[in-house]
């Protein structure tokens, strides 16, 4: 394979989840529903927030930037597939290519950085409730939206420019339904080492940071429980906290899943299929995990159905 370097024309080839032509239909048709599902969902719940002023909490604040978080990080994936899948082209260039990595990267960083929020926003609403409203005021809700918006985006791109500085061989094929990090850097001709211990490096901080973070959050909320005095009080904290953790499990345990498989098996196949939990189900399951399981949520979209139908 000759060897052609970073600033060419470049050209990709995401081989999908299958090669097999009579499963393409089938899998076309999966994932623009899995889509639709996404950011109708997503997008309900964006728009029952903002229009019920009873939702104008740190906490829906932060769900609803989640919510926004989720239609960008399925949009930087699937409408591409589906394009590829229906014009039977697998090509991407390496412009597109990039910029898809940039953006995964940028979402799934500021999805971790939410859930992490929100989970110091349980922490504080249940553990020192009097002193909530002067904690979680407005200004620091948006300066944890943006502090984790700008790590995310110097991650991103740190990690961009490190793909510029490698050559890569012609006829490149990436065995996956997009442009990920990891796939890309196997396809370079030059010494990928130190981009390897960045990724591990800069992924054990921004990812276990906070984790950590959520444990300790959730360790401090258990132990406070006891001293909840009212069966209702008990119940917000169930509903809200369970609804935040499912979120949480999903979306840790697939990223994970994800790992280990890639870790453990040489099949590239079964690692791409892996990454279908995490960067298509997990976003396409939120809205329906807060909205079952919160009462004000399932409130809330009930006004905004009622108002839309008979508007």
């Amino acid at each position: 394979m000759t060897s052609e370097n970073q600033t060419g024309a470049a050209e990709f080839f995401l081989l999908g989840l299958s090669e097999d032509s009579e499963l393409q239909p089938f899998l076309f048709g999966l994932f623009l529903t899995m889509y639709l599902v996404t950011v109708l969902g997503n997008l309900f719940i964006i728009l029952a927030i903002s229009s019920d002023s009873h939702l104008h909490t740190p906490m829906y604040f932060f769900f609803s930037n989640l919510s926004f978080t989720d239609i960008c990080f399925s949009t930087t994936t699937v409408p591409k597939m589906l394009m590829n899948i229906q014009t039977q082209s697998k090509s991407i260039t390496y412009t597109g290519c990039l910029t898809q990595v940039f953006f995964v990267m940028i979402f799934a960083g500021l999805e971790n950085f939410l859930l992490a929020a929100m989970a110091y926003d349980r922490y504080v609403a249940i553990c020192q409730p009097l002193r909530y409203t002067v904690i979680m005021n407005s200004h620091l809700c948006g300066l944890l939206i943006l502090l984790s918006l700008f790590i995310s985006l110097v991650d991103a791109l740190l990690h961009s420019l490190m793909i510029l500085q490698l050559s890569f061989c012609t006829d490149l094929e990436i065995p996956h339904f997009f442009c990920e990090l990891v796939q890309v850097f196997k396809l370079a001709c030059s010494n990928t080492l130190s981009n390897n211990i960045l990724i591990y490096l800069l992924t054990s901080i921004l990812g276990g940071v906070p984790l950590l973070g959520i444990i300790f959050s959730y360790i401090k909320i258990v132990s406070s429980i006891p001293r909840i005095p009212s069966a209702g009080g008990m119940y917000k904290v169930f509903s809200t906290c369970g609804s935040h953790l499912s979120v949480v499990f999903l979306f840790y345990g697939t990223g994970l899943g994800v790992y280990i498989s890639s870790a453990v098996t040489h099949s590239s196949k079964k690692t791409a299929v892996a990454s279908v939990m995490y960067t298509v189900v997990s976003p396409m399951m939120n809205p329906f995990i807060y909205s079952l399981r919160n009462r004000a949520m399932k409130g809330a979209l009930r006004k905004l159905l009622w108002r839309t139908s008979f508007s």
